[in-house]
């Protein structure tokens, strides 16, 4: 399915955009978490090695997101929502 441009969005449509991006920030921040985590444990465990670098590959991701979660932070402000 397509994304339609922020801009083109109603109200309605912006507010529910907003609570599906709530939700994704806190599935961001738990994957960066555990990424974190095990990335930690296995550098403990058995020194440097690929899962030392996983949440780095997550990084992108998580940016794009964070970055389109800000633009629709202030298109709602420039709106009055």
């Amino acid at each position: 399915m397509e994304q339609k441009e922020l801009t083109t969005l109603t109200n309605e449509e912006l507010l529910q955009e907003m609570k599906k991006m709530k939700t994704t920030r806190i599935y961001d921040a738990g994957i960066i978490g555990v990424l974190i985590g095990a990335a930690f444990y296995g550098t403990v465990k058995a020194g440097f090695g690929i899962f030392t670098f996983i949440p780095l590959a997550y990084t992108p991701i998580a940016a794009k997101n964070n970055k389109k979660y800000n633009a629709l932070k202030e298109l709602l402000k420039e709106r009055g929502l």
